[in-house]
Order: C-alpha cells, then sequence, then structure tokens
C-alpha cells in the first residue's frame, strides 16, 4: 500500500532497492561485519543499479531523480547494512554533491560522472583531529604556487577513504581570516603523491564503513583543481552536510525498522509459560512504542526531503530530523534488544550489531549536542 503519496518511479526505486537489500545484503552483511571487510562486490552492485548517483541528472551519468528517491533506497539498505548505507551517503550526499553544486563543466565530466556511475568513489575531507563539531577551525592549508596548488594537513574520520577514487578537501587559503572564513574546496585525485591514507580506525559500529585518517604533505594539484569560489568553500560544504544530515536520517529510519521487524518476528516465535512472548502486554507495548517512533520519524524524514525537492530551505529542518531519527534509532535498538534478551546479543540475530551501529549516528553528520545547538539558535531567531 502507497501510504505515503509516492509517485510511480518513487515507487518502483524503492521496491528495487528493497530487493536488492532483502536478496543480497541480508546475506553477506554478517559475514562483512565479522571480518571487518569492505562490501566490494555490494557497492558495485548498487553503481551498476544506480544507486550512487540517484539525485545526478542523467547527462552526468545519473539517475536524474528527487532527493526522496535517494531516501527510500538508503532507508531499505540500511534495514540490514548500515556500513553500506553510510558509504553511499558519504559517497553520494556529502562526496559528489559538492561537485554537482559547484563544479565546472570540466570538473563534472571529468569527476561527477564516474562518481555517479559508481566506477569512483569519493570521500568528504573535512573533519580533523582538532576540529570535528567545530569544522571552521580546520588547520589543513592550500597554498597557490605558480600553476598549483601546495596542501599541507591531516584529516580524520574520512569515510571511504581507503577506496575512495577522489578526496573532496576542505584547507584554509587565507590565512589571515578568523574562523569558517577562508576556506576553500579542492579536488584531490587518489595516489596524488604526498597525499597518505592512514589504516582505518578500529570502530565499535559500522564494521564494513571505513574511517581513515589522511595526511597531506606537499600535496600538489592543478590550480583548476579548485572547486567553487576561492575562500568560499565553508557554505558550500554546510549545504553537503544538510543533504548528509538528511541522508543518515534515512539510515536511522531504516535500521530501526530492521530491528523492529526482527523484534516483532522474533516475539511470534519464542514461546514463556505456554503463549508466545508477543502476547504479554510488556512485549507488545514495546512493539507499539518502536512502531510508533519510527513512524514519526519517517514523517519527519520525508516531510524535509520534500522540502527539499521542491527548493524551500530546509537546513534547520534538515538539523532538527537528523537529531530526532538518530536518537530514535537509539531507543528502538535498544527496546528491540531488550525484547530478544538473551539471543538480542548474539550476533546470529543481528540486532546486537545494530545496536552497535546505532550510537555513530548520534555522533556523525553533527553530534546530538551540536544539533541542538542549531535547531535553538534557529527557534530563538524565529520568536
Amino acid at each position: 500500500m502507497n501510504k505515503y503519496a509516492l509517485t510511480e518511479d518513487q515507487v518502483m526505486i524503492q521496491e528495487l532497492a528493497k530487493k536488492f537489500a532483502d536478496e543480497v545484503v541480508a546475506e553477506t552483511v554478517t559475514d562483512l561485519d565479522r571480518r571487518h571487510a569492505f562490501p566490494v562486490e555490494e557497492v558495485k552492485q548498487c553503481g551498476e543499479m544506480g544507486f550512487m548517483g540517484i539525485c545526478v541528472p542523467e547527462e552526468y551519468g545519473g539517475a536524474g531523480m528527487d532527493h526522496l528517491s535517494d531516501i527510500l533506497v538508503m532507508e531499505q539498505i540500511a534495514r540490514h547494512s548500515s556500513s553500506l548505507a553510510s558509504i553511499i551517503d558519504a559517497h553520494a550526499s556529502l562526496g559528489s554533491t559538492p561537485i554537482l553544486l559547484a563544479g565546472t563543466e570540466e570538473q563534472k565530466k571529468k569527476y561527477l560522472v564516474p562518481a555517479a556511475t559508481g566506477e569512483a568513489l569519493c570521500a568528504f575531507a573535512l573533519t580533523e583531529p582538532q576540529s570535528g563539531s567545530d569544522a571552521g577551525q580546520i588547520r589543513t592549508k592550500a597554498v597557490l604556487e605558480g600553476e598549483e596548488w601546495v596542501i599541507n594537513g591531516t584529516k580524520a574520520f574520512i569515510t571511504n577513504s581507503t577506496y575512495a577514487s577522489t578526496f573532496l578537501v576542505a584547507a584554509k587559503t587565507d590565512l589571515e581570516a578568523k574562523g569558517s572564513r577562508g576556506i576553500s574546496v579542492f579536488i584531490v585525485p587518489a595516489g596524488t603523491p604526498g597525499l597518505e591514507v592512514g589504516k582505518p580506525e578500529e570502530k565499535m559500529s559500522n564494521h564494513s564503513s571505513y574511517s581513515c585518517p589522511l595526511t597531506f604533505t606537499d600535496v600538489r594539484i592543478p590550480r583548476e583543481n579548485l572547486l567553487g569560489e576561492l575562500n568560499r568553500g565553508f557554505p558550500l560544504f554546510m549545504k553537503c552536510v544538510d543533504s548528509g544530515r538528511v541522508a543518515i536520517s534515512a539510515v536511522a529510519v531504516g535500521m530501526a525498522q530492521g530491528v523492529l521487524e526482527r523484534a516483532a518476528r522474533y516475539s511470534k516465535e519464542r514461546v514463556t509459560f505456554g503463549k508466545p512472548i508477543c502476547e504479554n502486554q510488556a512485549i507488545a507495548f514495546k512493539l507499539a512504542e518502536m512502531a510508533t517512533e519510527i513512524e514519526v520519524a519517517r514523517a519527519m524524514l520525508y516531510n524535509t526531503a520534500r522540502l527539499s525537492d521542491s527548493g524551500l530551505p530546509f537546513s534547520t529542518e534538515a538539523t532538527m530530523t537528523k537529531m530526532f531519527c538518530s536518537e530514535m534509532c537509539v531507543r528502538v535498538c535498544d527496546m528491540g534488544l531488550q525484547i530478544m534478551g538473551g539471543y538480542g546479543l548474539c550476533d546470529e540475530y543481528q540486532v546486537e550489531r545494530m545496536y552497535r551501529d546505532a550510537k555513530l549516528l548520534t555522533i556523525g553528520e553533527g553530534t546530538s549536542e551540536i544539533c541542538r545547538m542549531v535547531v535553538g539558535r534557529a527557534v530563538l531567531k524565529e520568536y
């Protein structure tokens, strides 16, 4: 039943993503997580199905669809794998979107087309060891020498780094400017001399999504690899962060839905005191609360995506959605694991993995605390 007023195209892409998630992702996710293995084949298949560039116009190799369609795909994949969904988010919402928004025609043809088709993975390099939430305090710098930019600095927790072909790098270009001013964005191809990709961090969550430190030591790139306006990189990155917050909200809603499905099935199969535990009011109430929270989060998510597709401002709504959906997912995972008891702690049932993965959502793409600060400022400005 199409209860969200989706278009035929949106229903089609949603069903395609669900089929792929149920038949492919669900079968490999546990093994990949155990081995901390990057889902190379699954990423390749996502590219073949057009999932890596849903919002990119067809002329640049994308599907030419809307933001809501992208959200529907992310949600279905996250029902089984937060890692794979996060890889797509970092690639599409954060990595290739700056090129779509600010790239020259030559840059789009050279870097956006292979990104949209899934031939080349993108990485969004903003965070540094000392500047996570305070992204305006980055220390990586780029200096123009003749016809080349020379980049020096370090980055931290950069998703997709190990397999990325293209890095979108934020660097200070006006060294006298304060805070977020004087930052520019550069396209740095993988393998450029002086660019070193460090070992993936050993995280408690998203084992198959690699987050690595980057080191730039006299990295030289052509002058034309500046993306967008000089010293105007921070506003560009923040536009992409808004889209990324909507995408990570889709990951949260999808993962919570996956936990609900598993917990509900288990509650029908698990028998105690002569009857399935779903017949106990305590369990039924938990399932009801989980389903209700997911439905509220999904309504927020779809509304925010539609605001974006309508060309309306959605920055505050994206932040609200990210804050609520990420925290909702943590709550739902906790309730789901409680319903499943001891079996919920076993990786065979997958909820323990989803429980671990959920915590990342309240940290990445703006911590819950930062999101509250952003929303609080917006409220005070309006009233």
